[in-house]
């Protein structure tokens, strides 16, 4: 593949490539533009996650299907993992810290990883703690990674009161202030997530993203 010299030509590339989900492509092209000069933030910000955004939108309005965003994923992948040694030596931050994972007795994990996924493309760390997880643990992984929300997906309605035990513990500990909470799953709804005090909602995977990044602009 020939590559322009021109700043946004390359990025323009690096977005067109991970649509397609070329990871190889992406890798590479992602090379080629931190030997041009630019810098790593600019590539990540403009080719990687605005790329990762149109995947999502397109993703929410049916045009393109799960397939289609796990290959988006992994190219995405593929380009972060040249810039991340850069971010990290530079001190560069990711968005915020995201601890996810499906509430204790469920061991339903389809959605909760689609939307980790999604996270990652736009820009949040994210830590997945998997499935079947007791709401102390949702807590604690919070604690001691700093984050700043807590996402728990239930697919049974039988587990969805182990949400709301995971959100009263935010309040025991004090945390309100700086941990968030948002919920989702085939059986949640936005009166459930107001019901039990969550944060916020998230109805599928493009409008999870929407929410944690409402959540992380907060005052």
């Amino acid at each position: 593949m020939v590559i322009g010299s021109d700043d946004v030509g390359i990025l323009d590339r690096i977005a067109e490539e991970l649509q397609s989900g070329a990871d190889d492509q992406v890798a590479a092209l992602t090379g080629e533009a931190l030997e041009q000069g630019l810098a790593p933030r600019q590539i990540l910000d403009s080719g990687l996650i605005g790329a990762m955004e149109v995947v999502g939108e397109r993703f929410r309005t049916h045009e393109i299907f799960l397939p289609d965003v796990l290959m988006a994923a992994k190219a995405m992948y593929a380009g972060l993992d040249k810039l991340k040694p850069l971010l990290v030596k530079d001190g560069i931050p990711m968005r915020g810290k995201i601890v996810v994972g499906s509430v204790q007795g469920d061991l339903h994990d389809i959605g909760k990883n689609l939307v980790g996924i999604m996270l990652r493309g736009a820009g949040f760390e994210v830590i997945d703690l998997g499935n079947d997880v007791a709401p102390a643990s949702f807590v604690d992984a919070a604690t001691e990674q700093s984050a700043a929300v807590i996402g728990m997906s239930a697919l049974l309605t039988t587990t969805m009161p182990a949400m709301s035990q995971v959100v009263e513990l935010v309040r025991e500990r004090g945390l309100g202030d700086s941990v968030k909470t948002i919920v989702g799953g085939a059986p949640v709804s936005a009166d459930y997530a107001r019901e039990i005090g969550a944060d916020a909602y998230g109805f599928d995977a493009a409008n999870a993203v929407e929410r944690v990044s409402a959540l992380v602009k907060q005052p």
